[in-house]
């Protein structure tokens, strides 16, 4: 069954929607934020956590998977469901971000980008048509089209051109998509300027995709304001009736943000990676459970979280020993927590739709991150 997408309501006094995902594994609400399992799995959590945490739709990696254990490999095992033993939604990404980053410029051509086997060495080539047919063989429940992904301070002629390239490849990947249980998403691509991200919506519509990401931002950490302008820039001409995805997005002021600005959807993998180098996301603020005050705080890292770590009161004590200990339970305990927050700040997104008030949540919640009581180091 291919996933169905209905907007239900919109936020009287922004662009915020509350929309509903129907698919072979249940319905889910938007907004959500969906957990990274780069190589099939989220690092240190079995899919079983991953329920417990609320997960909905969650990630997969289709340049990491397309290595090890290979596409052929998954497809035997009956798709990547079934492999992962994850009975709930998935997104394969196209692999072009993974690519980009081992490619140097003039390895990129109109035909795709060359690069390294990161692995190995051996050298590789990865086109549109290649990232749809691994997609299609992983058996995702959203695949996403390959896009060429220009650096945050690419010039406007550099992006122009980009966008363009980006849109003969949309089409050339859409051309050879063969699965008729998988949605396919384009990328509205353009960088910070109103007129390219408007020229790439509207283009990229027109190609009729089943859903549509926001690309280009989650690469620039220099600049909220800028990252927001992408926002409304790209989601204004985007239809309304279909699922609005903003890549690579984890900070929780910035999925608010994006909510407020008409997104559905964000992921990424910040809320395991802090937690491996020992960082806990609070509503007071991020904590860093490896400083010495914490040595003797025998209290758990939040009494309001209803996450595993904290409802079973994992104290952040043992936490800071777990973590300067190296040992995994630490991180997973913490990840476990992090998932959650930000699974349960999208449901709290939610309920602030329903009520009309988004923006006096996001001013309380700004208030109590980054107030007086906040804990960020």
């Amino acid at each position: 069954m291919k996933m169905q997408y209905k907007l239900i309501k919109k936020e009287k006094n922004t662009s915020a929607r509350l929309g509903q995902i129907k698919s072979s594994y249940g319905t889910f609400e938007t907004p959500m934020f969906m957990p990274v399992g780069t190589n099939a799995t989220v690092k240190t959590l079995s899919v079983e956590e991953l329920k417990q945490a609320n997960a909905g739709i969650i990630l997969a990696n289709t340049y990491h998977l397309w290595l090890r254990p290979g596409e052929d490999i998954i497809a035997k095992a009956q798709g990547l469901h079934q492999f992962m033993n994850y009975k709930g939604p998935i997104l394969t990404d196209s692999g072009g971000f993974q690519v980009f980053s081992l490619a140097n410029p003039k390895d990129i051509t109109e035909n795709g980008v060359k690069f390294k086997n990161h692995l190995n060495g051996d050298n590789l080539i990865l086109t549109p048509e290649k990232s749809i047919e691994i997609q299609n063989k992983l058996d995702s429940d959203i695949a996403m089209s390959f896009d060429e992904c220009p650096p945050a301070s690419a010039s406007y002629d550099y992006l122009k051109k980009s966008i363009e390239r980006t849109l003969r490849w949309a089409k050339r990947g859409k051309d050879v998509h063969r699965n008729e249980n998988q949605m396919l998403f384009g990328i509205v691509q353009g960088g910070y300027y109103e007129d390219l991200r408007k020229f790439s919506a509207l283009e990229t519509v027109k190609l009729d995709f089943d859903g549509y990401s926001i690309g280009g931002v989650a690469n620039d950490h220099e600049s909220k304001e800028n990252m927001y302008k992408a926002f409304s820039y790209s989601t204004k001409y985007l239809p309304e009736d279909k699922i609005r995805y903003a890549m690579g997005i984890g900070d929780p002021i910035d999925i608010i943000e994006g909510v407020i600005r008409g997104i559905d959807i964000f992921d990424c993998v910040s809320p395991t990676r802090l937690a491996r180098h020992g960082h806990a996301l609070t509503k007071y603020g991020k904590i860093n459970i490896k400083n010495a005050k914490y040595k003797e705080d025998f209290t758990p890292l939040s009494k309001e979280c209803d996450c595993y770590t904290c409802q079973s009161k994992y104290s952040k004590s043992y936490l800071r020993h777990l973590i300067t200990a190296n040992e995994t339970l630490g991180q997973r305990l913490l990840s476990i927590h992090n998932i959650r927050f930000l699974i349960h700040l999208t449901e709290e997104l939610r309920e602030s739709i329903k009520n009309d008030s988004i923006l006096e949540y996001r001013d309380q919640f700004i208030q109590n991150y980054y107030g007086e009581n906040h804990e960020q180091e």
